[in-house]
């Protein structure tokens, strides 16, 4: 029997389902709407995170976990766009952070858990062929269930 993965637990308030509105500058004045879901799988030893939104946000899957020979967690993402990215996971006390670093894309995204665990705040940042960092995507979640 597999058992819960520890390293992952501080996330449990994520679990549930959420609805989103997001902000991403290259299209100013534009909100996009949609939905996320945050679930254990495999008896805890990973979370899987499922996301859809409005065009031209993709939908998206996403699985965590944890190597032990390093204490470290990781994320695994696909998009319907056929993208596919490892990300390094940091878990930190209302949340998350996952970035990349990439020659030609990096990435960071910190996700902020409300006290309450009834929203959620992601906000990002990109760094295009190693320049300087800039806003990226910036979501704002409400607990649906």
């Amino acid at each position: 029997m597999i058992t819960a993965n520890a390293t992952l637990k501080p996330l449990s308030p994520m679990i549930g389902k959420w609805t989103w509105i997001g902000r991403h500058p290259y299209l100013p004045g534009r909100m996009f709407r949609g939905h996320a879901s945050f679930e254990w799988i495999e008896g805890g030893a990973f979370l899987v995170m499922r996301t859809s939104g409005e065009d031209p946000i993709p939908a998206g899957v996403a699985i965590f976990g944890t190597d032990d020979a390093d204490t470290r967690a990781y994320m695994l993402y696909f998009d319907e766009r056929g993208v596919s990215r490892k990300y390094d996971v940091e878990i930190h006390e209302h949340g998350l952070t996952w970035s990349r670093d990439a020659p030609d894309l990096s990435q960071r995204v910190r996700i902020t858990i409300s006290r309450e665990g009834r929203t959620m705040e992601g906000r990002g940042e990109m760094s295009k062929d190693r320049g300087p960092w800039e806003k990226d995507l910036d979501v704002d979640y409400e607990r649906v269930s």
